[in-house]
């Protein structure tokens, strides 16, 4: 069974983390994991320069030191940049130590200030001593866009079905995400719909 929402215990594990802005107004935000990717993210910028959409993206640290002239250009484009950890680490299979070292180390490419666990996947223990350097965020809706086997209709059905306000979406700047597939579409029909994209922070 496909999660495209969290679970709701996550919310009372990790009360302080984001997962949704709660307000009245149509607003969503979005959200890119484990890029910069050459091919990916200069595509996805240009694509919400045309709409004027900004977003924020998690990227990989080992990713952000390889390619540092992409994460210039994110911030350039008045998106915001978070940390993904260097080595995109599962939190329930790494050791504490281990885990907060690789996320500190990534801070040094990325943020220091704003986090998104891989997998999303992250012990009480290391959220307990992430959070008082840097924020949380998880998110609201993921259409598991890189998943092949998916689909483009499947993952642009989850994203109209679950959408409310204050979703935070979570997409990938990836080779293998199938987001050219359908996020064009999406962003025409959130915003004909009277929603606006916002920044979380």
């Amino acid at each position: 069974m496909r999660l495209y929402r969290p679970w709701f215990f996550l919310l009372w594990l990790y009360p302080e983390a984001l997962f949704r802005i709660k307000t009245e107004f149509k607003i969503l935000y979005l959200s890119f994991d484990d890029g910069p990717d050459p091919e990916s993210t200069p595509e996805i910028l240009s694509l919400l320069d045309n709409y004027g959409i900004k977003a924020v993206f998690f990227c990989s640290g080992l990713a952000a030191q390889k390619y540092p002239d992409l994460i210039d250009a994110i911030k350039l484009d008045g998106h915001i940049v978070g940390n993904h950890g260097y080595s995109h680490y599962d939190g329930w299979k790494t050791p504490t130590g281990v885990y907060c070292d690789d996320i500190k180390r990534a801070s040094e490419f990325t943020s220091g200030s704003l986090f998104r666990p891989p997998y999303g996947h992250l012990t009480l223990k290391q959220y307990a001593i992430l959070k008082k350097f840097w924020k949380i965020v998880f998110w609201d809706i993921m259409p598991y866009d890189f998943d092949a086997d998916l689909g483009k209709e499947r993952s642009l059905f989850v994203l109209n079905r679950y959408l409310r306000n204050g979703s935070i979406i979570v997409l990938h700047d990836t080779k293998k995400s199938l987001y050219r597939e359908f996020l064009d579409d999406f962003l025409k029909g959130a915003l004909k719909n009277g929603y606006q994209f916002g920044l979380p922070i």
